[in-house]
């Protein structure tokens, strides 16, 4: 009976050592696991209350800017006077400044950046014409500036062959009667910045060298304008000494090309009184010629077609600007038609810019023009028999 009971506390001795031995290990597993899931040292634990979606260890991407879009209208010839020995510029203008545009300034009133050619001298006095520079010459009041700015023009270069028609002394009341009014104008072989009320910083070249502006000084310039910071590039040239002829010379493709290589944006073409086609090259827009727009050089012009091109220029987040597209708008000079059959005897132009229906012959006789296809030949005009020297 002893050696029974001895053998049962044996046994319930035992069982209490195996079942303390077990419950041991059970609290360092339990342990091991509460270690491992302890956070480390500098962790931050969330709060019992935080949002999922908010502790989720992917962050939310930061929403990319929209890129912004702005339009540049480049236009033609603007001769705001009358030719010589005639007042019909004058009288048809009868003192109102916004009749030359007012068929088109909705083009021009909201956008970026509008640029023409301006082809004729502002000044009050009684200046003396150089004979030796030019055949024709224009002249009107300083006031005849306000044309422009009511017209909604930004930018005018005045580097033409016509800029010294009155010396010196004309180029300076010129440029004094377009500070008058507050619009900013490119002179010859000059490179500035001129910036759009959209903080856009236009780099402009103005150049005309006798209709054969220098490819290393305008290659120079638009490096200049880059290391000055400009955002978009103009040229604008008075070039290709023909006039009314429908294509550029190889000497105008090569400078063209050879600005647009250098980082230009833009190339406007001036002075052939009819426009010439639109070349994009690299990345840039090459308008070779735009013709006339109110154009008081005529009352029955040879070639009654002209544009607004419209640049689609595009800002993307990181400030660059590059061309986007391009609109044309197929104008006439005059808000009334030439006639076919005595073109040359019916005085139609009343220097009033009027676009084309579209689908119409001569709506598509334009972009012909601009697009390189028209089948039209030059034309061959002789000047001396217009005008009176003196």
């Amino acid at each position: 009976m002893k050696r029974y009971l001895l053998c049962l506390l044996c046994a319930l001795l035992l069982f209490c050592a195996t079942l303390y031995i077990v419950l041991q290990r059970m609290s360092l597993n339990v342990d091991a696991v509460n270690i491992a899931n302890q956070p480390a040292a500098g962790d931050v634990q969330p709060s019992q209350d935080a949002d999922p979606a908010e502790t989720s260890s992917e962050a939310t991407p930061e929403p990319v800017p929209e890129p912004e879009y702005f339009t540049l209208s480049a236009i033609g010839d603007c001769t705001l006077a009358p030719r010589p020995n005639s007042a019909d510029f004058v009288n048809k203008v009868n003192g109102d400044f916004s009749y030359p545009f007012a068929n088109t300034v909705q083009y021009f009133e909201n956008d970026e950046f509008t640029i023409a050619n301006l082809e004729c001298t502002f000044s009050d006095r009684n200046l003396t014409y150089d004979y030796t520079v030019a055949m024709f010459y224009f002249i009107a009041g300083s006031d005849y500036a306000n044309i422009l700015t009511q017209g909604g023009v930004d930018f005018v270069t005045t580097a033409n062959n016509h800029s010294y028609d009155f010396f010196q002394v004309g180029v300076d009341e010129t440029c004094a009667s377009l500070e008058a009014v507050g619009l900013p104008y490119g002179i010859e072989d000059q490179a500035q910045i001129v910036t759009s009320k959209s903080g856009i910083k236009f780099g402009v070249y103005t150049a005309y060298n006798d209709f054969y502006p220098d490819e290393s000084k305008a290659v120079q310039a638009v490096k200049q304008l880059q290391s000055e910071g400009a955002d978009y590039i103009i040229c604008m040239f008075h070039w290709g000494k023909d006039e009314l002829v429908y294509t550029p010379r190889q000497q105008q493709i090569d400078l063209a090309h050879a600005c647009v290589d250098a980082g230009a944006d833009l190339v406007y073409g001036s002075h052939a009184h009819c426009l010439q086609p639109i070349e994009e090259y690299n990345d840039g827009v090459i308008l070779y010629g735009m013709g006339n727009w109110s154009f008081g050089g005529s009352d029955r012009p040879r070639d009654p077609d002209t544009a607004i091109v419209q640049l689609t220029l595009r800002r993307d987040a990181d400030g660059s600007i590059s061309n986007d597209g391009i609109t044309v708008i197929p104008c006439r000079v005059s808000s009334k038609e030439p006639d076919p059959n005595n073109a040359q005897k019916y005085a139609y132009n009343d220097y009033k810019p009027t676009p084309y229906e579209e689908g119409t012959a001569e709506y598509e006789r334009v972009i012909s023009k601009l697009n390189g296809s028209y089948e039209g030949g030059d034309i061959s005009v002789d000047y001396s028999s217009w005008y009176q020297r003196g």
